[in-house]
């Protein structure tokens, strides 16, 4: 790993990772702790480094104080490095846990703690909402994700397996562990809680009450709940006449703090997949055009007269190749969106499954077989030419069902070959009834795949070239 110059830490294996849609520099401190680093806190990244806060127990008892609430958070100014201190909140995250009594949901049965992971990839979806309609709800920005390398026993953090489960399904980009504690690091919010303001003077009961109905309105329309809204989480600024800020109408400014038990709302979610269908849908019907210019990390090739686009997975080290030349298709076919979705087994003699992913995309997939020996009879001379031939490689399996849907055959569609060594996947979308299987001439030489060989995906083993 690399050490940066200056600071107690080293680049992680894998520094530039994404996770459920939100970038992050991975730094590993010498003490084996971990620092995850979004794009709002690569300014302040040696201030977020722990020796400069938590690490540091004698700056703690001098610099922090325990805020008000059910979790353990904290206000602390960061240590002055390079003449730049920084005011954070670290909050340690109570993922798999129940919720205590004491905190007051609106949903207290389908009520979860979010991961946080979870937690910033939401927040950082609210704080971008004002780009799909007008209104901006402000919050305090997610700076990164600090986790201790102590190790914990997972009862003595409260942590319910089933929900831990559940965590480590939606979070295939990154492994959680069980055993070490999380937290989440925001920028400070200026200003004062509604609750601070009523006491003030600055609200009365009535404004503070129409004023959290306000937040959920809002949060509403933006397509979000906080499942524990109230007053403490909201965050109001006097102003030096003794008044509170106020907007063109005259209400009070806002902004919004504390979102582990942030959510969407269910047309918000049923909103985005259509959306993102839709988009899919488009992009798969010009998904041949020639792009001029593709992201970082993607490469268009061509192979057995297949376009694709090539990259790595960041999630699993894996490899992916997505038929077509529309790089922004790519991240359709990522694992963690097909991977563990909920699936039906279509054969029962091998692995072949429909899901849907979480892009509303349906598609089939399957565990390529290239390389075992077929179910045959070397005594029957059809089965024999199976034996000779084998099962075709996946690229093999693409090239020919193209072919195929070219001269007027019906096949499924091919979408994309995942690698992840050792086991090779490949997909395709479409109807996924059985297809035929007609045989290939025995004296036909097999094509050598190119290096490194990939997957398969669906239902077309034996299918051999004809003419």
């Amino acid at each position: 790993m690399k050490k940066i110059e200056g600071v107690g830490v080293h680049l992680a294996p894998e520094p530039l990772i994404t996770v459920l849609g939100v970038k992050y520099l991975h730094l590993r401190v010498v003490d084996g702790s971990d620092l995850y680093v979004t794009e709002h806190g690569l300014p302040f990244t040696k201030c977020l480094m722990p020796e400069n806060h938590w690490g540091d127990r004698a700056w703690m008892n001098a610099h922090a104080i325990r805020l008000p609430g059910t979790s353990a958070l904290h206000r602390v100014l960061t240590k002055n490095v390079d003449d730049r201190p920084k005011e954070i909140v670290i909050k340690w995250n109570r993922m798999g846990q129940d919720i205590p009594g004491e905190t007051q949901v609106l949903d207290d049965a389908g009520a979860e703690f979010n991961s946080p992971f979870m937690e910033f990839s939401l927040v950082i979806e609210l704080r971008n909402a004002h780009l799909e309609s007008p209104g901006r709800l402000y919050t305090h920005k997610p700076l990164a994700i600090y986790v201790p390398r102590k190790y914990v026993k997972p009862e003595e953090l409260g942590r319910r397996q089933h929900r831990m489960e559940a965590i480590e399904r939606s979070h295939d980009e990154i492994s959680i562990d069980w055993n070490r504690n999380y937290a989440v690091i925001y920028e400070w919010l200026k200003g004062i809680d509604a609750v601070e303001a009523c006491r003030s003077g600055l609200l009365d009961n009535q404004t503070m009450v129409e004023l959290v109905r306000r937040t959920s309105e809002d949060l509403s329309n933006k397509g979000f709940a906080v499942s524990d809204n109230k007053p403490q989480h909201i965050i109001v600024r006097p102003t030096s006449n003794g008044q509170l800020a106020r907007d063109r109408s005259g209400q009070p400014l806002y902004g919004l703090v504390d979102f582990e038990l942030l959510k969407r709302s269910a047309t918000r979610e049923a909103q985005l997949r259509a959306k993102k269908r839709q988009d899919y849908l488009v992009r798969q019907v010009h998904r041949f055009e020639t792009r001029d210019e593709f992201p970082l990390g993607l490469t268009p090739v061509t192979i057995m007269g297949v376009d694709y686009v090539y990259g790595q997975v960041e999630s699993t080290g894996g490899a992916l190749w997505v038929v077509g030349r529309d790089p922004m298709l790519f991240d359709y076919f990522l694992p963690e969106k097909w991977r563990r979705t909920p699936r039906t087994r279509l054969s029962t003699t091998y692995e072949i499954y429909q899901t849907v992913t979480k892009d509303n995309v349906r598609l089939v997939w399957r565990v390529s077989r290239v390389g075992q020996t077929p179910d045959a009879d070397p005594y029957i001379r059809r089965e024999k030419h199976i034996l000779d031939y084998g099962y075709n490689s996946p690229f093999e399996e693409f090239s020919i069902a193209l072919q195929l849907s070219r001269s007027g055959i019906e096949t499924t569609y091919p979408r994309d070959l995942y690698d992840r060594p050792p086991v090779h996947r490949l997909i395709f979308a479409g109807r996924s009834q059985s297809l035929r299987e007609p045989r290939r001439p025995a004296d036909q030489r097999r094509t050598s795949d190119p290096e490194p060989a990939p997957p398969v995906l669906v239902h077309l083993g034996l299918l051999e070239r004809t003419g």
